[in-house]
């Protein structure tokens, strides 16, 4: 498969787990390669996603073990999820697909302490952003070419039903303010590939506008 853009920073997101096993929520979670990154961390992993396909193909490849993963197709904007009950939720390239608000569900389902991270595309909004994604060109290349000979080296990749793309995404300025009114205390930081990565701790004052 070729370079892709949400994979180069699982490493990332994994480095914001908070400590011990406990229970992650991986929303979108296509062919379930992050969420068997989580499971190899010990985490018990609840993946979601709106496709069957997708769900089908992930739930084919299993868990690495040792925490165990549950794959259902879901719609988390018209479904319910448990309140105050995962202590890791991801949410990867699919925001864009729901409204912001939906942040707010997955707030509220976050234990005290618990962390919500959203890797999601966003559009520039000043001169550093711009900078930022022309510099991320030839990078993009050559990590591109970096992976085509890997790929060649190892056999191929693991293939998969591609997953559905949306090219309507807000611009870094609307994730900041949004973050801002919804998930009170978070970060939002832009990254090199053509992602920004909102990042949010539960404080437990169970007031999603922070007011």
């Amino acid at each position: 498969m070729p370079f892709n853009h949400n994979d180069h920073y699982h490493p990332l997101l994994l480095d914001l787990l908070p400590p011990g096993p406990g229970i992650a929520l991986d929303v979108g979670c296509g062919t379930g390669r992050f969420a068997r990154r989580l499971a190899a961390t010990g985490m018990a992993v609840e993946a979601v996603d709106v496709s069957a396909a997708m769900v089908e193909a992930a739930a084919g490849l299993g868990s690495p073990g040792p925490g165990e993963i549950v794959y259902r197709q879901a719609d988390i904007t018209t479904g319910t999820l448990p309140e105050a009950h995962y202590d890791y939720i991801s949410c990867l390239a699919s925001l864009h697909h729901m409204p912001f608000e939906t942040v707010t569900k997955l707030r509220r389902a976050l234990v005290p302490g618990g962390v919500l991270v959203v890797l999601t595309p966003a559009r520039p909004s000043s001169p550093r952003d711009w900078a930022r994604e022309a510099a991320a060109v030839p990078l993009n290349a050559l990590a591109r070419l970096v992976v085509h000979a890997a790929e060649r080296l190892n056999g191929g990749g693991d293939g998969g039903p591609p997953a559905p793309t949306l090219l309507r995404f807000p611009t870094i300025a609307e994730l900041r303010r949004e973050s801002a009114r919804l998930l009170p205390g978070s970060t939002v930081r832009p990254l090199l590939f053509w992602r920004t990565l909102i990042t949010y701790r539960e404080h437990g004052d169970g007031d999603p506008t922070g007011g």
